[in-house]
């Protein structure tokens, strides 16, 4: 650490109720945006020295803020062991596996140390690690797809894919991209790539001359200075609504004798405002994080050749508005941690799935399982992930059975009452997320389920009852009176198409653990019986060669 550098965090700390590390985290986002400023007038021909600017930057971060020196050995060994993993084992379908393993595996260790030195205040290596995690394991991958024929590859796979292996210091700036390095948000190589070389910035020949994105003195990046500064004013909004809601709805009001006594509506209200006080922070430091990648020009994600309007979300990773009026369980968790999403989408879900077949319950489980070790080791996240999986299930059920009483039969718009149903189901699962996120914030198994009972545990209430409810033969009656209002209107019953019956996994939390189950079953019984027959196949050859 820079001498003298904690000084007026020390003492700034003390006036804003923020420990000397969190300000000094904030101090970073803001400070990126100069920095970002620096990076993108550094001449489009030297990537090299673009490199050594971001390498720099993201080694004062570690040391000269934090003194992460520990950091520093762990951001090596996880990127280090990675590039040769991908450098010896290129061509080995298990060279992307073998990084899997090792990344989450070295990641775990830190985050179990982090959980029992228990000071979520102090900035640790942690943070940046989870980042890593995701650039890494995709980087393995994308080289891996490198050697890959592409009638082999999605169109995704095709973009991403890395046909030559980069140089250590265009690795290494990659590796330390300091806008994004201590809480994302993720990206792909070929992302950074096609920034640094400023191919990422060729207009397509369709687009009229006359309505290319606007430039400074020849270089290719766009202005970038309105969204991204858009994006650190919405941010620092955000920050300062944390520091004002948490004195009123920290979590430890959760847990005061004064709480016990409210309402029940009341209680809940103060659950949500919980919830809603901590999403705060994590809306801005997503904004800054996100404005000071668009300010370097990396968020940059193309231009409208009809209006000639960039747009600037590459790196969205947060849609606050999408969660706080989401109306079903996926849409909540859609607008929520996006890119964790798209790594979980397209390096875990459809990597474990075999080419040419359709996911099912392995890759569900095996999403999950990632989304919940990559988060940690706190009971709390367990006990929100397993119940947010079957509150996704009763979900489904009313937008299938429910939901099309308030839509026309024949045309599917929705009728006027239909504003109803929305209210109910923007209450219900506004109402049923703040009794499920709770753990998340609170962490300890023992604190949670006490959280639960004050509020009678009636997010799992519900979602039980939701559930037996529709394997009873009440479903089987909605089901005959929408069949009737259909034929009625002349139309035919058909299943609705809504968020709800996608069964890719958000998040890592699957869509239907029921049919999932199932799904284990049947693979399950499927084995027994191949075991069976390799047994019998045997067994008769014995007794031919007797």
């Amino acid at each position: 650490m820079l001498p003298y550098i904690n000084k007026p965090f020390e003492l700034l700390s003390g006036a804003v109720g923020a420990s000397p590390d969190e300000l000094k985290l904030i101090f970073s986002f803001l400070l990126s945006y100069p920095l970002a400023g620096l990076l993108k007038r550094v001449p489009d021909t030297r990537p090299d020295y673009k490199n050594l600017f971001i390498i720099s930057g993201g080694l004062f971060y570690l040391v000269g803020l934090f003194s992460l020196w520990t950091g520093i050995r762990t951001l090596f060994i996880s990127s280090a062991v990675t590039y040769g993993l991908a450098h010896y084992l290129r061509t080995s379908p298990y060279m992307p596996w073998i990084a899997f393993v090792f990344l989450m595996g070295h990641m775990a260790v830190n985050q179990l140390s982090r959980q029992f030195a228990d000071a979520p205040s102090v900035v640790d290596i942690t943070g940046a690690q989870m980042v890593m995690v995701m650039k890494l394991s995709a980087f393995a991958w994308n080289v891996f797809d490198g050697t890959l024929p592409e009638d082999q590859l999605s169109d995704h796979q095709k973009d991403r894919r890395i046909i030559k292996l980069p140089s250590l210091l265009d690795y290494a700036g990659y590796v330390l991209f300091f806008p994004s390095l201590h809480a994302g948000p993720a990206f792909d190589y070929n992302e950074y790539r096609g920034w640094i070389d400023c191919s990422m910035f060729d207009v397509p020949a369709t687009v009229d001359p006359a309505k290319k994105p606007p430039t400074r003195k020849k270089r290719k990046i766009p202005r970038s200075g309105t969204p991204a500064t858009w994006k650190m004013v919405c941010g620092l909004l955000w920050i300062l609504a944390f520091l004002n809601l948490s004195s009123w709805y920290s979590p430890s009001v959760l847990f005061t004798d004064n709480y016990a006594t409210y309402s029940f509506l009341r209680r809940i209200f103060v659950l949500h405002m919980v919830g809603f006080t901590a999403r705060t922070k994590y809306y801005g430091v997503w904004f800054l994080a996100e404005g000071s990648c668009i300010l370097a020009g990396l968020g940059y994600n193309g231009v409208d050749p009809s209006t000639g309007r960039v747009s600037w979300n590459r790196l969205q990773n947060i849609r606050p508005w999408g969660v706080e009026s989401a109306q079903n369980s996926r849409g909540y968790l859609e607008n929520w941690n996006m890119n964790t999403n798209k790594w979980l989408r397209y390096y875990i879900y459809l990597r474990v799935t075999p080419r040419n077949r359709k996911p099912g319950f392995r890759a569900s489980m095996a999403t999950f399982v990632t989304s919940a070790f990559w988060h940690g080791f706190y009971p709390g996240y367990y006990l929100a992930f397993v119940l947010a999986s079957f509150v996704q299930t009763a979900a489904k059920h009313y937008r299938r059975n429910v939901r099309p009483f308030f839509l026309d039969p024949v045309s599917q718009k929705p009728l006027p009452n239909k504003k109803y149903y929305d209210f109910a189901s923007w209450l219900a699962t506004q109402a049923t997320f703040s009794f499920v996120v709770a753990p998340f914030i609170i962490l300890d198994f023992k604190q949670s389920l006490q959280v639960w009972s004050r509020v009678n545990f009636y997010g799992i209430v519900t979602t039980l009852a939701t559930l037996a409810f529709f394997a009873s033969p009440a479903k089987v009656h909605l089901r005959k009176m929408l069949e009737k209002k259909s034929r009625e209107a002349g139309g035919h019953l058909s299943r609705t198409t809504s968020s709800e019956n996608l069964k890719e996994p958000v998040l890592g939390l699957s869509a239907d653990p029921g049919k999932d189950i199932d799904e284990a079953i049947q693979e399950l019984q499927v084995e027994v019986e191949k075991a069976k027959k390799e047994l019998d196949k045997k067994s008769s050859q014995k007794k031919k060669a007797s």
